[in-house]
């Protein structure tokens, strides 16, 4: 039986990401890029591109390989699509963006308080 969690739907979520990626085998550039199109496909909310993120960095993914794929793309999941993925994606680095500045702010005060002692 499976332990009790707080967040089990996070945590079913985890699992079956994992899951798929110890039975994939593609490389990691390909299988951001069929995931990244499968939510745009699917008209994602923000929060699912979050997750992709740190891939994407991990891969050395550019700008330009995501303009890239949002123009292959268009053709078959529609320009609505393709312009709502755009901001869905730009909303989620704005929010990895000032999560990353909020943690380096932490991490510049937890060390500024430990040279002074407070």
């Amino acid at each position: 039986m499976a332990t009790a969690s707080e967040t089990p739907v996070l945590d079913t979520i985890t699992a079956m990401t994992i899951d798929s990626l110890e039975r994939c085998h593609m490389e990691d550039r390909t299988l951001l890029l069929s995931r990244i199109a499968a939510l745009v496909a699917m008209d994602a909310p923000a929060i699912s591109y979050m997750a992709h993120i740190p891939p994407a960095i991990k891969a050395e993914f550019t700008v330009e390989q995501l303009q890239d794929l949002l123009v292959a793309i268009a053709p078959v999941v529609g320009t609505a699509r393709v312009m709502s993925a755009a901001g869905h994606i730009a909303e989620a680095f704005g929010v990895a963006l000032a999560l990353a500045e909020s943690e380096a702010e932490a991490i510049a005060q937890a060390e500024a308080d430990s040279r002074t002692g407070t």
